[in-house]
């Protein structure tokens, strides 16, 4: 089962049906709910600044309408619209709606909806994970008890935690039963660069290295002293090559 959350936010102007929505959502940690909103004129600057994974939206609102904030939203991967007007569902899936739930909600019918949305971001990590390159590198590793087909040139880092290692992707987290240093030594993983006792970094993905610091990615990760010299020895070649 995915232990991944999805950020959130509500809209609807009746407060009551506002609430019974986030009464509803809180009830399932796959949604994060980021913000709960009275029309969608307060909503949509917002939205515009952050965009979020799941829209719960009443339709029927005064100076925009739901339908009208979905328009200008395309890039939210799931809209939910919760309304009290079934004639809307024609106009609503017009604009990709998820789902359409009519008001008032009933718990039963919000748990198959959530059960949808959890379906629906697990095929797409698991699309994502396995649309591989043309000749990347790739490698299998064992998550929990689950076997996953990594690609390489994704990860960003190797952090040891005594007999695992944490791999950081660009998206994703995986935890593996192998040392840091066993793990090191496969021909995959030689690529990397060790710059502390716990951590190794891809040094393609280095952006700079500050005093006791490098950063990869926007992760700050320590240095070791045995590792420094050689670090910054790749990190000016890489400069270089960047520089060319």
């Amino acid at each position: 089962m995915s232990h991944n959350t999805y950020s959130c936010i509500i809209v609807d102007d009746n407060e009551i049906d506002r609430l019974t929505t986030l009464a509803h959502a809180r009830k399932y940690p796959l949604l994060t709910i980021e913000g709960v909103f009275s029309s969608a004129t307060e909503a949509l600057p917002v939205l515009q600044k952050q965009p979020v994974d799941v829209l719960l939206l009443d339709i029927d609102m005064p100076d925009l309408s739901g339908l009208e904030l979905r328009a200008s939203l395309m890039q939210v991967p799931i809209c939910i619209f919760i309304t009290a007007y079934p004639d809307y569902a024609a106009e609503s899936f017009a604009v990709d709606a998820f789902d359409y739930l009519v008001k008032p909600i009933r718990a039963e019918r919000f748990s198959h909806t959530m059960a949808r949305v959890q379906s629906f971001f697990d095929l797409t990590r698991k699309a994502r994970l396995f649309d591989l390159s043309l000749g990347a590198d790739t490698v299998f590793i064992r998550d929990g008890h689950q076997q996953i087909k990594l690609n390489l040139y994704e990860v960003v880092y190797l952090e040891g935690l005594k007999d695992y290692t944490r791999i950081v992707t660009t998206t994703q987290q995986y935890t593996v039963l192998s040392s840091i240093g066993k793990l090191l030594q496969e021909v995959s993983f030689q690529s990397f660069l060790r710059v502390h006792r716990s951590y190794a970094v891809q040094p393609h993905y280095i952006d700079k290295v500050v005093s006791q610091q490098v950063y990869v990615q926007g992760f700050m990760l320590p240095i070791g002293r045995s590792y420094r010299a050689v670090l910054e020895g790749i990190y000016s070649h890489l400069q270089a090559n960047r520089l060319s």
